[in-house]
């Protein structure tokens, strides 16, 4: 995950071959190379082998080689590598390829991968060559022959250009973060209107996963037809009738103000009736404003991203995006991040009296100075390529101990805010979740065309946070 991009392409910017007439008895070549396991995962996709042995460390480590180990035809791969961009090189066929392999290849190992003509057959034009691959410690992992008919014409050729491959494990940071509070009891939460099949899937699978213990509040015996139509057991799940979406939220927001659920959930209803539910119950009132967070895991960046706000604050002046930055940096602590580094977003990175989002940033960075922020490394103004890249920082002349190494986002008013978020989950391929901070109870808040995955995402910060509260009142 933190190089996903797994280069292809080497420093040779022409491949010649060697032609029949010019190949001599005991002539070699061989190239080396160090595997790592981004070479597993690229051949276990290209190729279709998912065998445990390469990919599933607990299962390879119960295994003979006691870890996971390379496919024995990347081996292979390598040899053809050798013989068709050096020896012969290009134009050469190949026609037989016997292989035995005497050592597993870990990651980590480098590997000289050699080959060296054995015997030429004039008239067929054909050449046998021994293969090899070494280890680093000198043992022979992999041998066997090649037989290949060799080019007669001299061929000189720029290497082929090739597409950038990454390797990226969607949505890993998403399952860590709920494995994370695996060890932590379920909480009651109260799922308002769950009235179509992901926002019910999503309670569903969040209570497999024991995060949650469901209170489903909405009209039963729609959720209910919902459930049978596919197929779905609703046994042992509370379920609170209501007759539309108004009510659920105003119910749901009465269980929570009564201590009956420790968190909520939205269904599939606007977010405004939520809100607006939570707003005027003065039981779950606190100090701190109403905020939004996006935890987004993003394939090229190194680390999660908590974006705010983007969901619930149109245009918060400077009080209040203190108060929401505030929000965020706890939450970045109860996700385990003693320091978070927030980057104050614009669209430049200079102060400009016209643009009042750099004011307020520069406002709140003095804030942080005197301790009304505290918990957090914060900077800004910033614009967003020299938040998220040290090389973009540098080549502006901008030093910043938060440039290229953010956790937090946080955006001048909503409309960047929500365009970003959406930018990063639909043009990124990011795994977003959401909640709600600020109130008594934390608020699992995603967008009603998120999947189930993201709902049982926020059902884990939801876990996390209301256990969090047990011990410290927000």
């Amino acid at each position: 995950m933190n190089n996903p991009v797994y280069p292809l392409a080497s420093d040779q910017t022409m491949i010649r071959n060697v032609v029949f007439d010019e190949i001599q008895i005991g002539q070699t070549a061989s190239v080396q190379r160090v595997l790592t396991q981004a070479d597993i995962q690229a051949f276990a996709t290209v190729s279709g082998d998912v065998n445990p042995a390469h990919l599933d460390a607990e299962y390879a480590d119960q295994t003979l080689f006691h870890g996971v180990i390379a496919h024995g035809m990347w081996g292979g791969a390598l040899i053809s590598a050798v013989l068709g961009t050096q020896l012969p090189g290009p134009g050469t066929i190949y026609l037989e390829q016997n292989l035995r392999f005497s050592k597993p290849v870990r990651v980590g190992d480098t590997l000289q991968i050699s080959v060296t003509v054995l015997t030429k057959d004039p008239e067929k034009k054909r050449v046998t060559l021994q293969c090899e691959i070494q280890n680093q410690k000198g043992q022979t992992v992999v041998s066997g022959e090649a037989l290949v008919i060799a080019p007669t014409e001299r061929v000189s050729r720029p290497r082929a250009h090739l597409p950038t491959l990454a390797m990226f494990d969607l949505g890993a940071r998403q399952q860590s973060l709920i494995h994370s509070v695996s060890d932590l009891s379920p909480v009651r939460c109260a799922v308002v209107h769950p009235c179509d099949q992901e926002s019910l899937r999503g309670a569903l699978d969040a209570a497999d996963h024991h995060l949650i213990i469901p209170v489903l509040v909405g009209p039963v015996s729609r959720i209910q037809q919902l459930a049978a139509s596919f197929g779905w057991s609703l046994d042992g799940i509370e379920l609170i009738d209501v007759p539309h979406s108004h009510a659920a939220a105003e119910k749901a927001v009465e269980l929570a103000a009564n201590g009956q659920v420790e968190a909520l959930m939205k269904g599939s209803l606007h977010t405004d009736e939520l809100m607006s539910a939570v707003v005027h119950c003065a039981a779950l009132k606190t100090r701190r404003r109403l905020s939004h967070v996006f935890h987004l895991d993003v394939p090229m960046y190194h680390k999660v991203i908590l974006l705010t706000d983007a969901a619930l604050n149109i245009a918060p002046d400077l009080q209040a995006k203190a108060e929401i930055l505030q929000n965020a940096i706890e939450l970045a602590h109860a996700l385990g991040i003693a320091e978070p580094k927030a980057a104050l977003l614009a669209a430049v990175e200079s102060v400009n009296g016209k643009m009042p989002a750099t004011l307020d940033a520069a406002a709140l960075c003095k804030m942080a100075d005197r301790g009304q922020i505290s918990g957090a490394i914060v900077d800004g103004p910033l614009a967003f390529d020299n938040a998220i890249s040290a090389e973009a920082a540098r080549i502006k002349g901008i030093q910043s101990p938060v440039s290229g190494d953010p956790d937090i986002l946080m955006v001048p008013e909503i409309e960047s805010g929500n365009m970003l978020a959406k930018q990063f989950e639909y043009l990124a391929g990011a795994s977003a979740c959401g909640i709600v901070l600020g109130a008594r109870v934390p608020i699992a808040l995603t967008s009603r065309a998120d999947g189930a995955e993201a709902r049982v995402a926020s059902a884990a910060l939801v876990k996390l946070l209301a256990h969090r509260y047990r011990e410290v009142t927000p």
